[in-house]
């Protein structure tokens, strides 16, 4: 009887000392690895993790297959129409997202976005996309990439307007580098410098450099007129032009001295012209009937 009651205490040892080992196990089973917190930090459901990769899947599939067709030389219309079995199983472009835009038209993204023969994802020409907005005007970027299962994304970076063109009776925007934006209406214009002429618009940036030679007269600029795609008038508030000679450092030497005169001899506002300095070594002034007739009575009265 000891050796009955001996083995059934040592089988009941081990039953005790093995409920703990399953309850570790079981533990363990419950505790969350790393791919569940790798899967529960992501932006979006387990659902539809599930649902890309089967996406990914399927989609490899059929491009391993447009691969094949081609390599084996079959017609353009089997690529076609794989690449449409692709649309029809729901890789076709629904929407579209747009950023960093802040002047230009929406819409108008929208248009060339879409202007595709197909919508069906593998058979949207991305790089198309991108040189039609890059040839708008106001983009001087853009990148266009797909987001399975049905979104294009594309993001836009925009010129800066700098100035205001006049040729042919007409007003553009243009950026720093001359580049057309959209057209200005002349009763709702931009407090923007005013170049004027054939070819202004390319010699912009030559004429911000030679504003910088003097800064005093800047507020006092209308506009600057592009002569001869050779040199600069310069258009003052008060009326005057000035004429200053080719080259761009000789007009930035001409136009300081000028500035100089003006500010110890109050040229501006005076009844004056046009003053030449076409010869930076001179001055030459022509004056209004009116301001001559002044000068010539005051002569006489004095």
């Amino acid at each position: 009887m000891s050796r009955a009651a001996t083995s059934r205490s040592r089988s009941q040892s081990r039953r005790t000392t093995s409920k703990p080992k399953r309850r570790r196990q079981q533990s363990r089973a419950n505790r969350p690895g790393v791919l569940d917190h790798a899967v529960a930090a992501l932006p979006f459901s387990e659902q539809t993790l599930h649902r890309i990769i089967a996406w990914g899947i399927f989609s490899a599939v059929v491009a391993a297959a447009i691969v094949l067709a081609a390599w084996l030389g079959l017609p353009q219309a089997a690529y076609r129409s794989a690449a449409e079995t692709v649309g029809d199983a729901g890789l076709r472009v629904g929407q579209i997202e747009v950023s960093g835009l802040k002047r230009m038209d929406r819409m108008s993204v929208y248009a060339m976005a879409l202007d595709q023969q197909s919508r069906a994802m593998p058979l949207v020409d991305l790089s198309k996309v991108r040189e039609r907005l890059l040839n708008y005007g106001w983009v001087a970027d853009a990148r266009v990439s797909r987001r399975l299962p049905d979104t294009l994304v594309i993001d836009i970076v925009e010129r800066t307007p700098a100035a205001i063109w006049q040729n042919n009776g007409q007003l553009m925007l243009i950026d720093e580098h001359g580049v057309l934006l959209e057209p200005v209406s002349p009763d709702a214009m931009p407090d923007l410098p005013l170049v004027i002429g054939d070819g202004a618009n390319s010699h912009e940036p030559a004429y911000r450099r030679l504003m910088q030679a003097a800064p005093a007269l800047k507020p006092m600029v209308k506009a600057a007129s592009w002569i001869g795609n050779r040199r600069w008038d310069i258009i003052f508030m008060s009326g005057e032009r000035l004429s200053l000679p080719e080259g761009e450092i000789p007009a930035a030497k001409a136009l300081a001295k000028f500035a100089e005169l003006d500010g110890t001899q109050g040229l501006l506002g005076k009844g004056y012209l046009r003053f030449d300095m076409r010869d930076p070594s001179k001055l030459v002034v022509r004056m209004s009937d009116d301001a001559m007739k002044t000068i010539m009575g005051d002569e006489k009265g004095g």
